[in-house]
């Protein structure tokens, strides 16, 4: 269950690969039924319709598609990626023996939030005051916790149709720059929201390197292609017997800073050339 099917889905090539790599082949010894729910609200529905087909292992990517397989089956195994705090969220009992019928990947996104905030800084040095985009009132309880050097103001978007009102609140408080929080409906509204922070010439950062393919200016975060190719260890060991339960939940090892030097100057924004120096992609 990716969180939104690309033509074909990436997330799920990664995994397809990693499974390659230990002697799958699709169609021969394993099929793959893929369910892309577009919105938050479509997760349960497409997570009871594959339980219901009771496949060997659901695959999910994102808190909530996890959240939908979990209510959706207690017995079929199921193995996510890209989950962030799954201890704290009580999506498992603990990372070193998670219990029940999860394991997998986690993600920590929101954890990396203040690193984003770094980034972001050091890119736009003189924006004192930056915006985070949240889609709920619950978000604002970020890791950022170290950022009392800059004055964070909210702006909250429940629903795609409400990020056109809150892109013009943005502009209009005169902030020097945006967070965008990591969130399943903003990945898939990703173009939409980076055209918006072009439109009012913001410079902003995002979780993954989807949003900069896009045109955003930067973004830092776990390598979403490792997780699902290491994802298909779980997979493996799972086919082969083991509990998903007793499976340790592994963190990201590669991270990834990727900058869109095109944005910048259409920003106006001087990349400093030692933040260049640590970009693991430089988008011209």
């Amino acid at each position: 269950m990716p969180p939104a099917c690309d033509t074909p889905p990436p997330l799920l090539l990664a995994l397809h690969q990693g499974l390659s790599e230990r002697g799958y082949v699709e169609g021969r010894n394993f099929v793959s039924l893929v369910r892309c729910p577009a919105r938050v609200e479509d997760a349960a529905p497409s997570a009871r319709d594959l339980a219901s087909l009771k496949p060997d292992v659901i695959v999910t990517w994102s808190n909530e598609l996890t959240d939908a397989a979990r209510r959706a089956t207690s017995t079929i195994p199921i193995v996510f990626v890209a989950v962030t705090e799954p201890e704290q969220r009580g999506i498992v009992a603990s990372l070193a023996r998670p219990g029940g019928n999860l394991s997998g990947l986690s993600h920590m996104t929101s954890e990396l939030n203040g690193k984003r905030l770094e980034l972001l800084r050091e890119t736009v040095p003189r924006a004192q005051r930056v915006g985070v985009l949240v889609r709920h009132k619950r978000d604002r309880s970020l890791s950022l916790r170290d950022s009392a050097s800059v004055e964070l103001t909210f702006f909250e978007a429940r629903t795609p149709s409400e990020l056109t009102q809150a892109f013009a609140a943005i502009s209009k408080a005169g902030v020097g720059a945006l967070l965008v929080y990591p969130d399943p409906e903003f990945y898939v509204e990703r173009q939409g929201i980076v055209a918006a922070a072009a439109q009012v010439r913001i410079p902003a950062v995002y979780e993954n390197r989807d949003f900069v393919m896009a045109g955003g200016l930067m973004s830092y975060g776990a390598d979403l292609m490792d997780l699902s190719r290491r994802a298909a260890t779980y997979v493996d060991k799972i086919l082969k017997g083991a509990k998903p339960g007793d499976l340790p939940v592994e963190q990201p090892t590669k991270f990834e800073l990727v900058i869109n030097m095109k944005a910048a100057r259409a920003l106006g924004l001087t990349v400093p050339e030692s933040l260049l120096a640590r970009a693991d992609q430089v988008v011209e």
